[in-house]
């Protein structure tokens, strides 16, 4: 037998209904979700669309900045460029400033396929915006942006 001391259900109960961390993974995984579908007929998901507006700058970013900003390290980063590589969508540069760094770039048909989905972006965003029940978008998004320095 063990010894090992036992958790009461009503804790796991307490967990379940407060856990932050949790909470945040299912809205996280739904709000996927619901942006993988509406983005399907450009032939994009929620994270290549973020990855591609993240590109959108007056200069090809580093790869760097780019990873900063999407929350990932450099080797998820570049296994999320693969496919729009392929695609013919982004191309990866060497830095004219720096060889061994990497900028990225929008190709032109990138550019055309994000101008495809921002559209979609925008609707669906303002759908979710107002199905929140406290109104408060900009408080989450605060919130939110808080918890992720």
């Amino acid at each position: 037998m063990s010894n090992q001391p036992s958790i009461p259900f009503s804790t796991t109960i307490h967990v379940r209904d407060t856990c932050l961390c949790l909470h945040a993974q299912r809205a996280a995984r739904a709000l996927a979700r619901r942006f993988d579908m509406a983005m399907k007929g450009v032939g994009l998901t929620n994270g290549q669309f973020s990855l591609m507006m993240a590109l959108n700058r007056p200069e090809p970013p580093p790869m760097g900045p780019v990873a900063h900003l999407l929350a990932m390290d450099r080797t998820t980063l570049t296994a999320a460029l693969k496919p729009l590589t392929r695609r013919g969508w982004v191309l990866i540069e060497a830095d004219p400033r720096d060889k061994r760094g990497k900028r990225l770039r929008l190709t032109e048909e990138g550019t055309a396929i994000l101008s495809a989905a921002l559209p979609i972006w925008r609707e669906t965003h303002a759908a979710v915006e107002a199905e929140l029940s406290s109104g408060d978008a900009d408080g989450l998004r605060q919130d939110l942006m808080e918890i992720s320095r």
